[in-house]
């Protein structure tokens, strides 16, 4: 057995702009640091306490951006894309290369089914993927 993982060949992503990582049916997270709400409060030209008081919540230990009530799409989901784009969370910059999709080529291809650019466009290699997951390199 190999000590690489299934992967290790690298595997191929594009960002289609489709914006399902973004959007419901789902109710779910969008991870975000202090740091992280910091660098948003200033591309949105607002205090850290207004985005913080009305743009996070707190969710299991973590904070979270909030989503619109209606859609479960990230409230800075626009019908232009993400209004908040080069200050994006960790965890937006790092789709698809998340540990829960990387588990199996069986997990990469059920993310896949949601995600148009997986398994498309540029061919990103392990050591850029495992960059990506320890939030060392780049981000996609």
């Amino acid at each position: 057995m190999s000590n690489y993982p299934w992967y290790a060949a690298g595997l191929h992503f594009e960002c289609m702009q489709c914006r399902n990582c973004c959007s419901g049916p789902g109710e779910g997270y969008v991870w975000v640091s202090e740091e992280e709400l910091a660098k948003i409060a200033e591309k949105l030209g607002k205090s850290f306490d207004k985005v913080k008081k009305f743009h996070s919540r707190k969710a299991q230990g973590g904070m979270s951006l909030l989503e619109d009530e209606l859609t479960k799409d990230c409230e800075f989901l626009t019908k232009n894309g993400c209004s908040i784009y080069s200050v994006r969370p960790l965890q937006c910059r790092t789709w698809p290369f998340w540990d829960c999709n990387l588990e199996s080529p069986e997990t990469w291809n059920l993310a896949a089914k949601r995600c148009p650019g997986i398994n498309r466009g540029r061919l990103y290699t392990f050591e850029e993927i495992e960059s990506i997951r320890n939030n060392e390199g780049i981000a996609v």
